[in-house]
């Protein structure tokens, strides 16, 4: 590991074996808040490792534990309670809480965990570790992508500055539209790890993949809308590191990191051998991927000059006759974890909300100073820092920040108005934190 320790070699693999799945019902408890705690450790544990490049032992842990599987189940279920759950939440007109961090922890697990996927699936590995659970994968990074295709169709995110009429809760659904977004992002990144192992993918999952979702035409239409770009007063804007970025005109030429994302699923799912056997190009997808010809730019091509095997494929390709969709029987294997979810769970989403509203959610104001103290000790400053080395944001505006809150040491601003207009959102998690400092 690096000179920046989080945890030590010990301590990681023991967190790692204690990794399990949690039943829908049990979200936010005590058991589950330390796994959630315990995970966002090997989180920043992982980013760290591979910042210095020096070995990555998280990874190597995961896969050895056979652990992959336990966080997909663990993605998909989180994704499931704010499906089914959270809404129900929401709704309740008695439910009107003055804390809603426990609930925005629930929000943020999913955040956490394909953040964590992220790092971790650049390794060949981990990916084959994964085992059938790879194809609930899969489906989950599409039902993301999808939903990215729908949103740039939408127009733009909602805003990130609260209302002053606003309830906690109306608050808590605004941050987890915006959360929804970048986890939409990430699912991309990993999705093209996925890509990366299409050669050593089982035949189901390749199915899944190009016949049951047309990744590639899907990926077509986010190239199209590119929903991480966005023009603001003239200015061209891009999504990076958690926020919008205003791109300097000297740099709207350069590849952004999402963009090249894309390109190498689209390369992977097209030219490799084994997806190209499966892969039946007809009238509709041989339209869409004719589309790419436009975006085909000799500047793309002197950041990424593989793309210049694509435009060969797409020139045969534009020649070439399109095949009938294929109506071979397949046995092939399902995607299970949501399914499961959902019959184990069906009719008692509201039964799920009202347990979690009396036993999770309504914490004393003790029990909120003890969790607020344990999240002082997994959030360190230093750790943060480093995890995300660049200069400090200022938390209303965006703008770079030089001041930090004085009193719990977590939000940075430009100016003492920022400071003043961002306290209503703030306030609480600050007091908390300070209390939480002031007991340990």
């Amino acid at each position: 590991m690096g000179d920046l320790e989080l945890l030590l070699p010990g301590e990681a693999d023991v967190l790692v074996r204690g990794l399990r799945s949690f039943p829908l019902r049990e979200m936010g408890s005590e058991g589950w808040n330390q796994q959630h705690e315990n995970l966002e450790k090997l989180n920043m544990q992982a980013i760290l490792d591979a910042t210095v490049s020096q070995g990555e032992p998280i990874q190597e842990l995961l896969a050895t534990h056979g652990k992959i599987p336990t966080l997909v189940e663990e993605l998909i279920a989180v994704e499931m309670w704010k499906q089914k759950v959270f809404p129900v939440l929401c709704r309740l007109e008695d439910y009107k809480p003055q804390n809603t961090f426990p609930i925005y922890m629930v929000v943020h697990h999913e955040a956490s965990i394909i953040n964590l996927l992220e790092t971790v699936f650049f390794h060949k590995e981990v990916c084959e570790s994964a085992e059938d659970t790879i194809l609930d994968l899969v489906d989950y990074c599409h039902r993301k992508l999808t939903l990215l295709v729908a949103r740039s169709g939408r127009g733009s995110l909602p805003e990130e500055e609260g209302s002053q009429d606003s309830t906690p809760m109306q608050e808590l659904q605004k941050q987890a539209e915006l959360m929804e977004f970048e986890i939409a992002l990430k699912a991309l990144s990993v999705l093209r790890y996925i890509t990366d192992c299409v050669d050593s993918l089982s035949l189901s999952t390749l199915s899944r993949m190009l016949s049951t979702h047309n990744l590639p035409c899907l990926l077509v239409e986010l190239l199209e809308h590119s929903p991480w770009s966005r023009r603001e007063g003239g200015k061209l804007q891009q999504f990076e590191g958690g926020r919008w970025q205003t791109v300097a005109p000297s740099e709207q030429q350069k590849l952004s990191k999402l963009d090249g994302q894309v390109w190498i699923a689209v390369y992977n799912l097209l030219l490799s051998p084994e997806a190209r056997a499966h892969y039946c190009l007809t009238s509709f997808a041989k339209g869409q991927l004719l589309k790419l010809r436009a975006f085909l730019t000799d500047t793309l091509l002197d950041q990424l000059p593989n793309l210049a095997d694509l435009q060969g494929f797409l020139a045969h390709l534009a020649l070439a006759e399109t095949q009938p969709p294929k109506k071979d029987l397949v046995l092939e294997q399902i995607p299970e974890i949501w399914e499961r979810l959902e019959q184990e769970n069906r009719g008692k989403w509201q039964a799920i909300a009202k347990h979690q509203l009396r036993h999770v959610f309504s914490p004393s104001e003790q029990d909120l100073r003890l969790q607020a103290r344990r999240w002082a000790e997994t959030y360190r400053l230093d750790v943060l820092e480093a995890v995300a080395p660049e200069r400090p944001r200022c938390a209303y505006c965006s703008a770079e920040a030089s001041k930090r809150c004085s009193r719990c040491q977590n939000e940075w601003y430009c100016c003492r108005e920022c400071q003043v207009k961002h306290w209503k959102t703030h306030g609480k998690t600050c007091v908390l934190a300070a209390q939480g400092d002031r007991a340990k």
